[in-house]
């Protein structure tokens, strides 16, 4: 095997692991909620908190690349990340478990940014939109297989274990990239900090941040609830949970995959027509919630086009930044996972608010608001790109 497939391999599990942490919650909460007695809506703030402090701490991490090379920075930064998950794994109270994702997120999102800048300079012109969209779908991949194995092991054992399980793919994580990540990547040669944000100017880019965050708000307005939503409302057995896991986390896998072939053929020019379609099944989950695998079917519709965008919004803004923003390479690599993480901060916070006012059920119609702004958001970027031609 070339060192590029074992490297390509390596990005695609360092985002397996981030998923793990970030989305494993997720699966666990109604059995941290029996253990440390706090409601569901009270314990989602643990997912708004971490994926807020995610999308704060990224950029500022990120533009420490100014003054270290990348490879030193990532490796400082696993650690970090392994100590705050262990945390994780050895709490017993909200409070500990609110810090120890606090600083889990604070290393989380610029891991995944100098993973993905990395893999921009390793991989070759004619795959780099695939190496991409793989390294994307390793966070569908955690949710089919880390999410449902976490489930498992929660249910069986404890939640505690769940995160162990993390804390040892952390460890082999960083041990593999000690030994394959490359030392030589051009560094930014700024020396103005400011400059790296100049890229936030270009009004595309503006309304480009927006949709991504609306659209992973859309998903997150009922996925926060997903294990009660399948087995309270759509009336699954329980013993059926991590098999209907599993298939939303291929759901994942193949709305990613596709997202890589439209970053080839039309990029975020396709966006509009993905996130219409997400618009009308969000609209349709919530009077369909009765009707078991009705609802599911429309879950999977769900899933899968909401992880379409990511390869086409990663090439953009990475073309973009080389061509007209080059101070900017760094922090434009961190988009996707700093404004997405706004939006799972938005819609965890949303369904909060809607499960205790109207109910769990009716959380995906806040999501469908969410995805039809998104929709027309990408529809006025489409029109202003053509219009610069």
């Amino acid at each position: 095997m070339s060192r590029y497939k074992i490297q390509a391999f390596l990005f695609v599990f360092v985002a397996f692991m981030l998923g793990c942490n970030e989305y494993m919650i997720v699966g666990v909460l109604p059995d941290i909620s029996r253990e440390i007695h706090a409601s569901l809506s009270s314990l989602s703030y643990l997912v708004t908190v971490f994926a807020l402090v995610y999308a704060i701490a990224t950029p500022l991490v990120t533009s420490l690349t100014k003054y270290f090379k990348r490879h030193q920075l990532l490796f400082f930064l696993m650690g970090i990340f392994f100590i705050g998950n262990t945390w994780t794994a050895l709490s017993h109270s909200y409070a500990s478990l609110l810090f120890s994702r606090i600083l889990s997120a604070t290393t989380a999102g610029s891991i995944i940014s100098l993973i993905l800048v990395i893999a921009n300079f390793v991989a070759p012109l004619e795959k780099r939109a695939s190496l991409l969209s793989w390294i994307f779908a390793g966070f569908s991949i955690a949710s089919i297989i880390g999410l449902p194995i976490g489930t498992f092991i929660s249910t069986t054992f404890s939640w505690h274990a769940s995160f162990w399980m993390i804390s040892l793919l952390t460890l082999v994580t960083f041990i593999l990239l000690l030994v394959f990540v490359p030392r030589d990547t051009p560094q930014s040669q700024s020396s103005q900090g400011h400059k790296q944000f100049a890229i936030l100017g270009n009004r595309q880019i503006q309304l480009t941040l927006i949709a991504i965050v609306l659209v992973c708000a859309a998903q997150y307005t009922y996925y926060t609830y997903i294990r009660t939503l399948i087995t309270d409302y759509m009336h699954f057995p329980k013993s059926w949970l991590n098999i209907l896991l599993l298939l939303l986390g291929l759901a994942f896998i193949a709305g990613n995959k596709t997202g890589g072939f439209l970053a080839d053929r039309g990029g975020i020019k396709r966006l509009p027509l993905v996130f219409g379609i997400q618009t009308v099944l969000l609209f349709l989950l919530a009077p369909l919630l009765p009707l078991s695998w009705l609802a599911f079917i429309c879950i999977v519709g769900i899933c899968c086009t909401n992880s379409m965008y990511g390869s086409s919004t990663q090439v953009y803004f990475l073309d973009l930044a080389a061509a007209e923003y080059p101070e900017s390479i760094d922090f434009a690599s961190s988009f996707n996972s700093i404004f997405a993480n706004i939006g799972i901060s938005l819609g965890s916070f949303t369904a909060a608010q809607a499960a205790g006012l109207t109910g769990i059920a009716s959380t995906p119609y806040f999501g469908g608001v969410y995805s039809l702004i998104s929709c027309l958001l990408m529809i006025l970027v489409c029109r202003q790109l053509a219009a610069k031609k």
